[in-house]
């Protein structure tokens, strides 16, 4: 390709991040012709060498796009576009030291700084995965050795301390199995190591019988690996609950190869922070999950993607690989073995989405592909591909093991309730039940509503704690589990804020690909601050309130992925069911 720069260089720092991820700079001549495939084939590289650069520097220059484009072989406006594409990366110059304030639901509920009153040098963050300790903050420090912290109970006086350069001590940080109010109980199963062991040992996880179920996935092999599965009715755990027997045996079958794994780690449905919980705490059961998974589907590559906002979370992964690594549990000899490759999202909700995690995987811009053709057919890189849940992934090598069906769910229970944390229960638990589990109500709180499935669920009234938390009876109330959020909302919480808060998620967070969901999020959230602040024109808001039925049908029926389709959910449920605004 015949690339188009400014011929300014990228400064020293910039150039060895580049280095660090793509190798030595080659020497390069106007009469050199290499190039074309062999560079374009380190494309799937672009997205950790923008981190690579964001981290050292701070931010990513016009003259580091520059020079990431020639060493890909990529026109800058390519590489510029993908850059632009994630919320964690700026294309303008800022400090090294940086503040992400989360202004999402359950952290506006429980006293966080509105995102106008935040300190100068403080950014408005969408959820950091740690409503368990809501108001939460992301602090970085951009260097030759990054460091990302992420607090949990902060304080405006905290977050003023941080904004003026210091950063997070130990005691700010939440422990590993703050998360687990039930660690230690000895009738958990996905939950079960939380706490009571080594989360960082190898040996101890060994110990505690781990790599167990992979050798019995072996003896049994890749179909009887499918068959347990099916007989356990374990279905995905992010939000679709689609069969996952299903999808590995369409996988196992096709001819063409080589076939891939996912694992989606990037949960940044707001209220959603099991994913990290289980990886913080159990991470080589992952990497035991994901080995079966791949003998089951014929699978010698997979892929983990985590959200970006989970520095610890990827630490405790990065650690965990190398040591199966070093064992040799993990990794090819010769045309042989089996590894994972770990890839770190950067703040876009949209690659929770399994067909935009390819293209973010692949070096493109996270947008999702129309479909057909299915993942299974036509997945990352073009070939066969699985994608699946962290909590899915965690359900089996139990299964394997002993063929029990897969009826332990974990949710996300936060706001007004005494202990929040991540729960694990069997399906059919009520919503009364699992929030008597979380110590009930705080004190002095009376319940006003229950959100479930998250920023793409709905709401939940007091009328219902007699709900059973299964996907049949959710869907019957035209609920959804989704990922398992639990938000309880006391008679404090300003349900209009929280309306207003969804509303722009969800504007924030489209990708802008398709019509319905690029307009319909826009003019969604501008009926929503007119009804908010009474300027309808009808004393009741009879215009808005059709207008957003209106919008929300019409992004449901055509929008390309998930989040048009779910974008209006909650708003319609706190319409209909609570009655707000009316």
């Amino acid at each position: 390709m015949d690339l188009k720069t400014r011929a300014a260089p990228p400064t020293d720092a910039e150039r060895e991040a580049v280095e660090s991820v793509l190798g030595p700079t080659p020497e390069r001549s106007l009469r050199d012709v290499r190039g074309g495939h062999a560079l374009k084939a380190k494309r799937h590289l672009l997205l950790p060498t923008l981190h690579a650069v964001n981290d050292r520097v701070g931010w990513i220059s016009q003259e580091a796009i520059d020079h990431i484009a020639e060493r890909l072989d990529a026109s800058p406006a390519e590489v510029y576009g993908v850059a632009s594409f994630y919320a964690l990366f700026s294309m303008t110059e800022r400090p090294a030291h940086q503040v992400h304030v989360c202004v999402d639901l359950a952290c506006r509920a429980n006293g966080a700084l509105d995102e106008h009153d935040l300190p100068p040098g403080a950014h408005p963050s969408p959820c950091l995965g740690v409503c368990e300790q809501a108001p939460a903050a992301f602090v970085i420090d951009a260097g030759h050795v990054a460091q990302g912290v992420v607090a949990g109970h902060v304080t405006p006086v905290q977050i003023a301390t941080w904004t003026a350069g210091a950063t997070p001590s130990s005691a700010d940080q939440p422990f590993r199995a703050t998360a687990v109010p039930q660690a230690g109980d000895p009738s958990l199963v996905l939950l079960r190591r939380a706490g009571r062991i080594d989360p960082l040992s190898l040996d101890a996880y060994l110990g505690d019988g781990g790599f167990t179920a992979l050798a019995r996935a072996r003896e049994v092999g890749p179909e009887g690996v499918i068959a347990r599965v099916k007989e356990a009715g374990l279905t995905g755990r992010g939000g679709a609950a689609f069969p996952t027997a299903v999808k590995w045996d369409a996988v196992r079958t096709q001819a063409a190869t080589p076939h891939y794994l996912v694992c989606n780690a990037d949960e940044s449905e707001p209220g959603t922070f099991k994913d990290r919980t289980l990886i913080e705490n159990d991470p080589y059961a992952l990497i035991e999950a994901m080995s079966i998974a791949a003998l089951a589907i014929g699978a010698t590559e997979a892929f983990i993607y985590l959200r970006g906002e989970y520095p610890r979370a990827e630490a405790t992964l990065h650690h965990a690989l190398a040591e199966c690594r070093a064992r040799g549990l993990l990794g090819h000899v010769g045309s042989e073995g089996f590894d994972i490759s770990l890839r770190r999202g950067a703040g876009a909700y949209i690659c929770g989405e399994e067909t935009a995690i390819f293209n973010s995987i692949e070096g493109f811009r996270g947008e999702p592909r129309n479909k057909p053709p299915f993942p299974f057919q036509v997945g990352l890189f073009g070939k066969p591909t699985v994608v699946n849940n962290v909590e899915t992934l965690y359900n089996v090598p139990g299964i394997v093991l002993h063929d029990g069906p897969a009826n332990r769910r974990l949710f996300c229970v936060s706001g007004a309730v005494r202990v929040p944390g991540v729960y694990e229960v069997e399906l059919g638990v009520t919503l009364g039940g699992l929030i008597d589990l979380a110590g009930g109500m705080r004190e002095g709180s009376e319940l006003q509503a229950v959100l479930l499935g998250g920023a793409a669920g709905g709401f939940a009234g007091p009328a219902d704690l007699d709900l059973p938390l299964t996907p049949d009876a959710t869907r019957a109330e035209g609920l959804t589990l989704g990922s398992g959020v639990v938000m309880v909302h006391d008679q404090h919480v300003d349900l209009v804020d929280q309306l207003r808060r969804i509303a722009a998620f969800f504007r924030d967070e489209s990708c802008g690909q398709c019509v319905p969901c690029r307009v319909g999020t826009v003019r969604q959230e501008e009926a929503v601050e007119r009804l908010a602040h009474g300027i309808d024109g009808t004393a009741d808001g009879t215009v808005d309130l059709a207008l957003l039925r209106d919008i929300g049908q019409a992004m449901k029926d055509a929008s390309i992925c998930g989040l048009g389709q779910t974008a209006a959910n909650a708003i319609e449920s706190a319409v209909v069911r609570l009655g707000v605004f009316r």
